[in-house]
């Protein structure tokens, strides 16, 4: 599809960040198998559950609109659940508390760059003038901070203490 106006580029990018919760729901659940930290698997389990809901939203946005919520692939998130994968699960971190840290590191990546698509998101809806469409965004741009700033508080709040040895 050729992007014309702010609104091909707004449905495009719905389908990206569509693309790219898909990815990172499904690693984040081999995240929470590999986290060590009770308060970590917590977080990470919640943290599926907020981006299963951004994609609920999402469907219901772009079908509203008459597109496919699977049209985009995004490389992007690709890019970053390869390196969550690599170095959350795959790497040769011997103590759990490590592994932890890392697995942090590696969310909080995908968390920044769902912050920023969603953030485009909402700026498009609004000068769109589609009121309800960026209320329901902001929505998930918040419960996207929001479990950023909870794994900050895990490893400053310990996790990365227990790493240190």
């Amino acid at each position: 599809m050729a992007l014309a106006n702010l609104k091909d580029i707004y449905l495009d990018q719905l389908q990206d960040i569509h693309s790219a919760d898909s990815q990172a729901a499904k690693v984040t659940r081999e995240l929470v198998d590999a986290a060590h930290d009770d308060g970590l698997k917590q977080a990470l389990e919640h943290g599926v559950t907020g981006i299963e809901e951004g994609l609920k939203t999402l469907k219901g946005i772009i079908a509203a609109h008459g597109a496919d919520p699977s049209a985009e692939f995004c490389k992007g998130m690709e890019g970053l659940v390869r390196e969550a994968r690599a170095h959350g699960i795959e790497e040769d971190i011997t103590d759990p508390d490590a592994r932890d840290a890392m697995i942090i590191s590696q969310y909080q990546r995908m968390a920044h760059y769902a912050i920023a698509g969603y953030g485009c998101l909402v700026a498009f809806a609004t000068r769109l003038g589609l009121a309800d469409e960026a209320h329901k965004l902001q929505r998930c741009l918040d419960a996207t901070y929001h479990g950023d700033r909870t794994m900050t508080e895990l490893a400053v709040g310990g996790i990365n203490k227990a790493a240190l040895d």
